[in-house]
């Protein structure tokens, strides 16, 4: 893998992204009530944190649960919720180790088709379905993982040019695309549930 991201909107961590499988995997997984750019530089600030320049499964697993969380409650904090966020790490990175000898780019590499990959991603601890469907459409949009039937399996987000999540993001123009987008979205929910309620 070696591709450029710019999810982080970070260098460092953006190029940490672009050749990490892991460390895309675990800035997908922190990608939830905070921002995008806060999400993805995590797995760079755990590997600094780490000494390392690169983020490993077996180490992460085998670390010290509350060493663990409290290397991402340093501030500044890797995410909102740093103590449950590095439970999931952990859960993550072992599922890696017990089913892909630790290999998160094993997840996708001989996957045949999208929806085989797509139960993959299902499968792992903190993927739901969103985020396993954001997940794909941006290994087939910016990584070059296209098995047969990814942009189907992928869903709404596997559309080109979409702007529908952090699979479209190339730069600052598609960002405000995508932000701009969500907040459509989180309005028309917004307005659903008034409207329900007012029945």
């Amino acid at each position: 893998m070696d591709a450029t991201l710019h999810l982080a909107q970070e260098p460092a961590a953006d190029e940490l992204l672009g050749r990490s499988p892991l460390a895309a995997l675990v800035g997908m997984l922190l990608d939830q009530q905070v921002p995008m750019e806060w999400a993805f530089a995590g797995p760079h600030t755990i590997a600094v944190r780490l000494g390392a320049d690169d983020l490993d499964a077996h180490e992460i697993a085998a670390y010290d649960p509350e060493a663990f969380a409290a290397l991402l409650s340093t501030k500044p904090a890797v995410h909102r919720y740093p103590g449950s966020m590095a439970q999931r790490i952990q859960q993550l990175c072992a599922y890696l180790v017990e089913h892909y000898d630790g290999d998160a780019a094993a997840v996708w590499s001989d996957a045949a088709t999208g929806k085989e990959l797509l139960t993959r991603l299902n499968e792992l601890p903190g993927f739901g379905k969103q985020k396993a469907q954001i997940f794909l459409a941006l290994l087939g949009k910016q990584l070059g993982v296209r098995p047969t039937g990814w942009r189907e399996a992928a869903g709404a987000y596997g559309e080109a040019k979409a702007f529908r999540s952090v699979a479209d993001i190339t730069g600052p123009e598609s960002l405000a695309k995508v932000r701009a987008h969500k907040q459509e979205m989180k309005a028309a929910a917004k307005a659903a549930k008034a409207a329900a309620s007012a029945q």
